[in-house]
């Protein structure tokens, strides 16, 4: 890696650690109702919802009711969301009067964006309204991450509180979230990128005459949106050309703050980050790169003022970095190498790999491959989603980066709410085999894990990679499923695992090449996004509940500090374990074949 790299780097996570603190306390206040002076002025707001939803601020829950009353608004969503994309065609705000959303895509739109997963099937510019972005999507990129946030504070004052059965009440934990959290960030931010130039107004799409005749290349498709294929397997293109450009426009900046300030991660535009409308700048992707972590960063050290004990918030956070920083260091080191393949067909050998370049396919230049893979490892370390490079033209060690951080739960820095919660329950297993160890009942935080502690823990680490695996095996078997891939051989098998992996971790990128557009993956990735958020979040709330009735206890001589750089060491070693041993089969025949194929090829070029 360039010395440029690494500063670029160093300057992104020193943001990053300035920043965690100051807002870490802000938040800190805000969910125990010590709002700061500066921000009082919205107080009013708070309240006018409150009076609107017949809440009562001060009526505690114990987790049934939190859990149910989290469902039942996601409900809501998913129906007011599914509802507005079908009615698209009568509705204002439409100038390029785009007509009703299929079914299967609206249902699974719908779902994707409630479960902050953003999965996106379809091409934003020519299927959404601006109506549709902003009331249907927009609303839930807001929604979706508070509800993840309030239940991260859930499950802190489970830890935080003693001998009580209430958890707090989910909507001022979420009202609270959203007014005095998410929509001051977002306006912040949004000024910001539209100072860079992304692109917010509600003028029609404009048509303009290119100066040269663009040929490319169209797959066909079948009714079903799968490609066509002939008889040797290939796909079937027409060869067109143009000279005209439609330009899209749209509330573009205010949708990109909270896509990526609420790690939800769903463009405007089908290119998302990629797009100069939506990323013009390397300043606007340092800013938008800076959002993706910052809340989820800034939560841990929440977690600790809120424990009382802020080196207990340092700890995880430092688990999450270290892991974050050797998966950093695997994707640049691909990415800037690039293909060996290429190498040895004859570039000039006297020109290093960073000199050429590395692997620029699916990258924009404005970017390269350093900005472009940190941009990767921090979109899918959290649940955000958002890219600004083609993961599917990563080489495939640069490619398993993406996929084994969706894998791994999303813990490393995780998306906001989700990530934190995900990684106190790793913390709940890790105590739990040192308890093994020596012979005595585990302790985190001063409470006892026992055996219905141990059930939800383990339930929240097994229902994902069941999903996951259990999605991508069908997928594979079935013709419907094997119909949508457009690459044989261990590629396509890695577009399905990453299509699965990505909708049961909430994460909603995609390595592309899988024409997911179809019926079949419509219904199959609702289902994987639906379960895999609210089955996760069930245990955790019920977890919650659980060591909020619990004594303190004192700590005493044989109680593990976890504090310690051991215990960030035997976390760390917690995540990857249970990650290694789940999905390591299912990389094999993914992207670990694919580099033995890749440099096996490289090996049988003549080489003078």
């Amino acid at each position: 890696m360039t010395t440029n790299g690494l500063l670029q780097i160093g300057l992104l996570l020193g943001a990053l650690f300035a920043l965690v603190k100051p807002l870490g306390i802000y938040m800190t206040r805000i969910y125990q109702g010590d709002l700061p002076a500066f921000i009082r002025w919205l107080s009013p707001l708070e309240h006018i919802c409150y009076r609107a939803g017949g809440i009562k601020a001060d009526d505690e829950m114990g987790w049934p009711r939190y859990a149910m009353s989290l469902l039942w608004f996601s409900l809501s969503g998913v129906l007011a969301v599914y509802a507005i994309q079908r009615l698209q065609g009568a509705l204002p705000l439409n100038p390029q009067h785009f007509g009703a959303v299929s079914p299967d895509s609206a249902l699974n739109t719908a779902i994707s964006f409630v479960t902050n997963t953003n999965w996106q099937g379809y091409a934003g510019e020519s299927t959404m309204s601006y109506l549709t972005q902003m009331v249907a999507l927009t609303v839930q990129n807001f929604f979706s991450a508070a509800s993840g946030m309030a239940v991260a504070i859930a499950l802190i004052r489970g830890f935080a509180r003693h001998a009580t059965d209430s958890i707090g009440n989910f909507w001022v934990d979420m009202t609270r979230s959203t007014i005095y959290i998410l929509l001051p960030l977002s306006m912040v931010l949004t000024l910001a990128l539209a100072s860079q130039g992304v692109v917010q107004n509600f003028s029609p799409y404009q048509t303009i005459q290119m100066v040269e005749t663009v040929r490319y290349d169209n797959p066909r498709i079948d009714a079903n949106g799968n490609p066509i294929r002939d008889a040797a397997g290939n796909p079937v293109t027409d060869r067109l050309s143009t000279r005209e450009q439609t330009i899209p426009f749209g509330p573009v900046a205010s949708q990109e703050a909270i896509k990526e300030l609420g790690t939800n991660g769903g463009g405007t535009f089908n290119a998302n980050s990629a797009h100069p409308f939506e990323n013009p700048t390397p300043l606007s992707n340092f800013l938008q790169m800076l959002a993706i972590l910052l809340i989820p960063g800034a939560l841990c050290y929440t977690f600790g003022r809120m424990v009382g004990d802020t080196r207990q918030g340092w700890a995880i956070l430092a688990a999450m970095t270290l892991v974050f920083a050797c998966m950093l260091s695997v994707a640049e080191f691909a990415e800037t190498a690039g293909n060996p393949v290429l190498a040895a067909l004859g570039i000039d050998q006297s020109v290093t790999p960073e000199q050429s370049g590395g692997n620029m396919e699916g990258k924009e230049t404005r970017f390269g491959t350093v900005n472009s893979a940190l941009f990767a490892t921090i979109t899918t370390s959290t649940s955000c989603g958002a890219v600004n490079s083609m993961h599917d033209s990563f080489t495939p060690l640069g490619g398993l980066v993406p996929l084994v951080n969706i894998q791994l739960g999303e813990v490393i820095f995780g998306g906001v709410g989700s990530g934190l919660y995900a990684m106190l329950v790793y913390a709940v297993i890790a105590v739990f085999i040192a308890g093994l160890m020596i012979g005595r009942t585990p302790e985190y935080l001063g409470k006892k894990i026992e055996s219905f502690d141990i059930k939800m823990a383990s339930l929240t680490i097994l229902i994902p990679p069941l999903l996951i695996l259990c999605g991508t095996a069908i997928s594979v078997m079935v013709d419907a499923g094997r119909a949508g891939v457009a690459n044989p051989g261990a590629h396509g098998f890695s577009e399905i695992l990453y299509a699965f992996s990505s909708a049961v971790g909430n994460n909603g990128s995609a390595f592309a090449g899988l024409s997911a557009n179809t019926p079949f993956y419509n219904i199959a990735l609702a289902v994987a996004m639906f379960f895999g958020r609210f089955w996760l979040i069930i245990p955790v709330l019920a977890l919650a509940g659980s060591l909020a009735g619990k004594k303190r206890i004192a700590p005493g001589a044989g109680t593990m500090p976890t504090h310690t750089p051991l215990f960030v060491m035997l976390l760390i070693g917690t995540v990857t374990l249970v990650g290694a041993l789940t999905f390591v089969p299912a990389l094999g025949l993914g992207p670990i074949a694919e580099q033995f194929t890749m440099t096996s090829a490289h090996q049988e070029i003549p080489h003078d």
